[in-house]
């Protein structure tokens, strides 16, 4: 399906393909034994293609936005300028934005379809076809079919940074450069050292909110004190418990959360001294995961990387592991401490977007069969340029196991900065940054 349009700024056209839900054992260029797969059990993807208007019809090398997430659906631009890099991308680019499975107009996954899926055990196993193995898949049999094999620039923002890496593994043929934006992992993966890593991050940020708004300490200690008698709802029945409070810290790696969080904090009490309804439907909005339920759900899945035995160690809830050995976390700390981006057990409990999921996220949490993401020995040959902004206080992907990581894989770029925070590629700077760079290093002598 092809349906071209315009909104200000874009020309825009929307297209569907259908992919295996189950893409092991197969590879995207088996085409006979896709449609078979497909016969059994297949799913939607939908991507969309922007561009200039001034450039519909002129031959354009081509990039493709790989998303943050996990479980992110790709942007929907009010115009260029309201995603920066956008903006710059499509000087040079026919730019593709795929919703990844799972998510947006790609088969989304929700509550009530993986209660569709039948025991605990069948639904853990689906969830693991959301993952970056099954993701780039996806993208490579859309560049094989509908795009007919040309290479591709890839742009992975976050989460994409991982996905980026996985491309670089499995099908390096089919990029001519990729840029990453905050999205370097660890590789190979040891999720305990991510969350001493993270946690650290977190506390800092915590640091720099309260230097920034000490009174607003007291204000949290009342709440906190409230919540901590039990009887407290969100709108939509959800108990407000004060790790749930905890959990607003999650975007403090971005800006300006610190001051939306201080605003929703200035109204917090209504007149008579009790939380308001305001105030706990503002909390109620930022933390659930109603519309993105993959989010927390595949959080610690996007870590495992299974090699060629396609067997590691299991994730076992790793942030909680990591919590429990730091008390100045506790939800009975005082001062209380924002928490960050950590998938909790009490999630699946408390969230009631979550509550389908808790069974088999719990299994989830237990595997030790998952696939392969990411090549190491490839990535040591590479020969793909790869671009790469590394934020210096990242509080989400740290600084120190990126660049761990970078230092591994030749003909890969690394720009430091300070300047930004996790999502810096949404401004007008980063992109258009790397771009230049890897212009004036020779890396995209295609556009030429």
């Amino acid at each position: 399906m092809s349906n071209g349009y315009y909104i200000p700024g874009l020309y825009v056209e929307d297209h569907k393909v259908t992919v295996p839900l189950d893409w092991r054992g197969i590879e995207p260029h088996d085409f006979t034994a896709i449609h078979e797969r497909c016969d059994h059990a297949h799913l939607t993807m939908f991507y969309r293609v922007i561009c200039a208007p001034d450039k519909v019809h002129k031959e354009l090398p081509l990039l493709v936005f790989l998303q943050g997430g996990p479980g992110g659906k790709s942007p929907r631009p009010l115009n260029p300028q309201s995603d920066g890099w956008i903006n710059e991308a499509i000087k040079h680019f026919r730019v593709i934005l795929p919703d990844q499975r799972g998510t947006g107009r790609s088969s989304q996954v929700t509550g009530a379809v993986i209660q569709a899926q039948g025991t605990a055990q069948q639904q853990a196993d689906y969830l693991k076809r959301f993952l970056a193995d099954s993701i780039i898949r996806d993208f490579e049999y859309i560049r094989l079919t509908d795009f007919h094999g040309k290479q591709w620039v890839s742009e992975g923002q976050s989460y994409g940074g991982f996905l980026t890496l996985t491309y670089l593994s499995l099908y390096p043929e089919a990029l001519l450069a990729s840029f990453t934006t905050g999205g370097i992992p660890a590789i190979p993966a040891d999720d305990d050292e991510l969350y001493r890593h993270t946690y650290d991050k977190c506390l800092m940020k915590n640091q720099q909110y309260f230097d920034r708004y000490p009174h607003d300490q007291e204000i949290i200690t009342r709440i906190a004190d409230e919540l901590a008698e039990g009887t407290t709802q969100l709108p939509n029945g959800d108990p407000f418990t004060v790790h749930r409070l905890q959990a607003l810290g999650q975007s403090f790696g971005m800006k300006p959360s610190f001051e939306k969080v201080h605003w929703m904090l200035d109204t917090a009490f209504d007149g008579n001294g009790h939380l308001s309804n305001g105030f706990c439907n503002d909390v109620y909005t930022v933390t659930t995961s109603y519309g993105n339920e993959l989010y927390w759900t595949l959080q610690e899945g996007i870590y495992m990387n299974g090699g060629d035995a396609e067997q590691c160690a299991a994730p076992n809830w790793a942030a909680q592991r990591e919590l429990d050995k730091r008390p100045e976390f506790s939800d009975t700390a005082r001062p209380l401490l924002f928490t960050g981006e950590m998938s909790y057990p009490w999630r699946f409990n408390e969230d009631a977007a979550l509550r389908p999921f808790r069974d088999a996220e719990e299994i989830f949490m237990q595997s030790t069969d998952w696939g392969k993401i990411y090549d190491l020995n490839q990535l040591r040959h590479n020969e793909v340029p790869l671009q790469s902004a590394v934020y210096y206080n990242d509080m989400y992907v740290p600084r120190e196991l990126s660049m761990r990581t970078l230092n591994q894989i030749p003909h890969s770029h690394p720009w430091v900065t300070t300047d930004f925070e996790h999502d810096g590629v949404h401004g007008d700077t980063v992109f258009s940054h790397l771009f230049e760079l890897a212009l004036n290093r020779g890396d995209l002598t295609f556009l030429h």
